[in-house]
């Protein structure tokens, strides 16, 4: 068996301490996402009873949500990536002022 040096004490003991407090942090990180994960379920549920207390009491809510078919039209700007909106045949971006005719 090799000799063990201070040096080799203290590296073995060192590994082992951040070993433990990797476990711990991980052990914790993983605590927190289960507890998001919980929260998260919890506000789904609430939006769901609060959606259907509004289905209850307003008989057009379905038609809130329809697809409007009346909606613009936009395209992603060539140089900026920004919207651009649309007026008669010009495109024109939102951020750079990039236009052109269609």
């Amino acid at each position: 068996m090799d000799d063990l040096t201070r040096r080799g004490f203290l590296k073995v003991a060192g590994l082992s301490i951040a070993s433990a407090l990797g476990m711990g942090a991980l052990s914790q990180v993983q605590a927190q996402e289960q507890e998001k994960k919980l929260e998260d379920k919890e506000d789904e549920e609430l939006e769901d009873k609060e959606d259907e207390e509004l289905e209850d009491k307003d008989p057009d809510y379905d038609d809130l949500f329809e697809e409007n078919e009346e909606l613009e039209e936009t395209r992603v700007c060539p140089q900026c990536g920004a919207l651009m909106y649309r007026q008669g045949r010009t495109w024109t971006c939102d951020n750079c002022g990039y236009s052109y005719v269609e």
